[in-house]
Formats: structure tokens, sequence, C-alpha cells
């Protein structure tokens, strides 16, 4: 009766520290941009920049507009740039619909209207966010003047077991985060890991497995390379449950978008380029190599030095690409 009663008070305790570091979070870390109605769903997008050619920037599976800080404060220079999060990710609100291709296409589709209006626009993704940007590009040509995939996870169009077995970890762990948010826990690591006692959070991550601790330390070590201004906002994103059971959403959405854009793609005459990053096996990279020659006008271009998050890694690559393909436009 005892432990039950410490539980209940510390499940409280938690609920409570985590609403009132939600509140916080709000006033101290507003949304950058602006929020949009688009089918019903309530989304971020955030702008800068002037130019005639628009370029809207598709993010990876968990991430938000935030992880494309560093290529749009240099693009915004030369054209007008827009990224947004998807809905539960970011400023955005949790989606009201289930999170199928269909649906995360018309999204895109919404966005674009808002953003570029009639204009053509350069559509640049990452990762998960290049296979919606592929799929966008072969079903409304007309609305895209060039395509930018940067180091699309093409090795999971055919899904093996061990991958699924993997994937479905992946979303369980989500999940669960979400549930460690709602209560608190992972703000106060956060809290612990950025304020100087780093082992705490780690020691505590490590209950769950080193799969969990070395994923944690990951994503850290990949938030670190954003603007240091950047990652507060980063923190207090992560700090909310409906980032997790987003990420759970678009991780169980990625065998059929993964799927789909390896059938039946063809952009024709589309200006595209492919973005790999330096260490991905050969394997993946004449994978990425075919994937340019989607159109005549494709090609393939290899980041050295660089990991999965190119933009992080080698945002100069992500720039200049981009700059050649708005110049070329002209």
């Amino acid at each position: 009766m005892f432990s039950a009663a410490v539980i209940v008070f510390a499940l409280a305790a938690g609920a409570t520290y985590q609403a009132v570091g939600t509140r916080r979070s709000r006033l101290r870390y507003a949304p950058p941009g602006r929020l949009i109605d688009v089918a019903g769903e309530t989304l971020h997008v955030v702008c800068a920049g002037r130019g005639n050619r628009p370029v809207l920037f598709e993010a990876g599976i968990g991430a938000s507009s935030l992880s494309w800080t560093t290529v749009m404060r240099e693009a915004a220079h030369f054209t007008s740039v827009c990224a947004y999060d998807r809905a539960g990710l970011g400023w955005s609100e949790p989606a009201r619909s289930p999170r199928t291709v269909e649906r995360m296409l018309g999204e895109l589709r919404g966005v674009l209207t808002a953003t570029a209006g009639s204009a053509p626009a350069v559509l640049v993704g990452h990762s998960f966010g290049a296979f919606l940007s592929l799929l966008y590009a072969s079903r409304r040509p007309n609305d895209i003047a060039a395509l930018v995939l940067v180091d699309p996870p093409t090795e999971w169009q055919r899904m093996t077991p061990p991958q699924a077995r993997m994937l479905w970890g992946a979303i369980q762990l989500s999940r669960f985060g979400g549930v460690l948010a709602r209560f608190g826990i992972v703000r106060a690591s956060l809290a612990l890991l950025t304020g100087g006692a780093p082992g705490v959070p780690q020691r505590g991550v490590r209950v769950f497995g080193p799969a969990v601790a070395r994923t944690l330390e990951h994503l850290v070590g990949e938030v670190r390379k954003l603007p240091a201004d950047v990652h507060p906002f980063v923190q207090a994103q992560w700090c909310q449950p409906k980032c997790f059971r987003a990420m759970a959403d678009y991780l169980a959405a990625l065998r059929e978008t993964a799927a789909a854009a390896a059938q039946g793609i063809d952009l024709a005459d589309i200006p595209l380029v492919v973005v790999s990053g330096g260490d991905q096996p050969a394997e993946v990279l004449a994978e990425h190599g075919r994937l340019a020659g989607l159109s005549r006008r494709g090609r393939h271009v290899v980041a050295a030095n660089s990991g999965h998050w190119v933009q992080l890694d080698r945002p100069d690559v992500v720039i200049a690409t981009i700059r050649e393909l708005v110049e070329g436009l002209m």
C-alpha cells in the first residue's frame, strides 16, 4: 500500500512538473513562423528571404523545421525559403488524421500552396522527407521546379525481417518516450543533460538497454551540430509527448512510404540532385545514383566527410546545390 502511494505521488509530481514546464516553454520558445490550416491540420510554417523561386524544405522522420536552420539562414540570402513541421512535430498541432501517404502528400500540397502560391518550387527533402518529396514531384510535376533528395534511406525500400523488427522496436520505443515525457521524465533528463550532470540521464537510460543509450547519445550529438541558439528550442520540443507520439506514427508509415517511393517513379525532365552522405556504403551510393537517373536532368553528389544528416555535417554542399538550381531556373 505504501509503495503504491509513493508511485502515485511520484507520477502526480512528474505530471505537475511537466505541465509547469510546458507552460513556460510556450512563453519562452514561441513559434518563429505562423500556424496555417491545411485540410483540418494546424501546421507550423516558417519562411525567410526574398526571391522569385521559392524553396520548401521537408524534414526527416522525427525532425522539425529546425533541422534546416543552418541551410535556411544561408539560402535566404539568395532566394525565398520555407520549412514546415509535419503534424505533431515541432510547433504543429497533433495530427487529427492517420498518417497515410496520401494524407501526408495532401498536406505537403497545402503547405506549398500557402507558401509558394502558383509558382513552381524547389523541393528539398531529407531522409523520410526525401521519399515524400520524390512522390510529390512524380505525382504533381507542374508544382515542382527542381528536386533535391538529401540522403534518402533507400535501404528501407526492400524491408527485411530484421529491419521490420527494428522498426517495430523503434515504434514501441517512441510510444514509451511519449509516456516518459507525459510524466516529466524526459524534461528532467534533458535538464540534467544540458545543465551539467550528463551522467545522470545516461545512467537512467541504460536501464532500458544499450541500444536506447546509443540512440540517445547519437541524437544529442546530431542536435549539437545545429546553431547554439537553436538547442533550447529543440529541447523544448522533445519534452512534449506529442512529438514522441508523432514520431511513432511516422515510423509506422515508413513501410508504406518507402514502398510507394520504389514503384513507378518517373520524373521526366525535372532537375534532380541526389545528395548522399559520404559515409554510406557502396550499395547505398549505387542506389542513390539510380535514383538520380529517374530524371533526364538528374545527377548524384556525394558529400565527403558527412553522415546521414548532410545538412548538419556539410550544409555548404546542400546550400551550393540549392543555389545552383535556383540560379539555373532564372
